[in-house]
């Protein structure tokens, strides 16, 4: 649940604003109006710096610290579709919660969301971020995201924010029969967002387009 108070506003944070970033999205090929609702509800600006709040609904990445970034609008939206294709997942696993705004958009179409972030940092400020904004069906850890969640598997589905140069083996270990793994992999200068479904022993991938996102890394900071 996300309050009034921080759907609305004044200047960057207008609704104006918000449905001009909207639009651009159904241009873009974002087709799935839940997903669209949950872009233009989540308080975008209240995820990035202050000094970077005028550009919070510019469909591009921005800088958030630590050497990372909040994920592009489009990309947020495009892979949440791909999670969400086959309804509403009971459990998801997201690797990289980064500043927590994919964490956000995602937790409105999950049973719970479990969020793995090695930077601890960003890891509190995400967590504190979405308490304020009433929600609580994401459980957080600390750790390395190449080892997933181990605990809490199988998921339904498992989305990745950033570009492995192939993809984890423990994160195909960790998915459901029938889940679905969407995630980034490839050298920063030719990645392929890529759509995995797990039967059985087997995995059927589909490429989704492609991508720039930050590498991931192994252990934790």
């Amino acid at each position: 649940m996300i309050s009034d108070r921080d759907k609305s506003g004044i200047g960057m944070t207008s609704a104006r604003t918000r449905e001009r970033l909207i639009r651009r999205l159904k241009e873009e090929g974002i087709g799935n109006e839940a997903v669209l609702n949950r872009i233009r509800e989540v308080p975008r600006h209240l995820f990035v710096d202050e000094a970077l709040s005028s550009r919070a609904y510019e469909d591009t990445a921005l800088p958030i610290g630590h050497g990372q970034t909040i994920s592009q609008p489009y990309v947020v939206a495009r892979m949440t579709e791909a999670a969400i294709a086959s309804g509403r997942p009971g459990k998801v696993l997201e690797i990289g919660t980064g500043c927590g705004y994919q964490t956000a958009v995602l937790a409105g179409f999950s049973g719970t969301v479990y969020s793995v972030e090695r930077i601890a940092p960003l890891l509190k400020r995400a967590r504190d971020r979405l308490r304020q904004l009433g929600i609580h069906n994401v459980r957080f850890r600390h750790g390395d995201g190449w080892e997933g969640w181990r605990a809490n598997a199988p998921y339904d589905v498992i989305l990745v924010t950033a570009a492995p140069p192939e993809t984890p083996k423990a994160l195909l270990q960790q998915l459901a029969d029938g889940g679905r793994l969407v995630i980034p992999v490839g050298p920063r200068t030719h990645q392929e967002l890529l759509e995995i479904t797990r039967r059985g022993d087997d995995y059927e991938e589909r490429v989704l387009g492609h991508v720039i996102f930050v590498p991931l890394l192994p252990g934790v900071d």
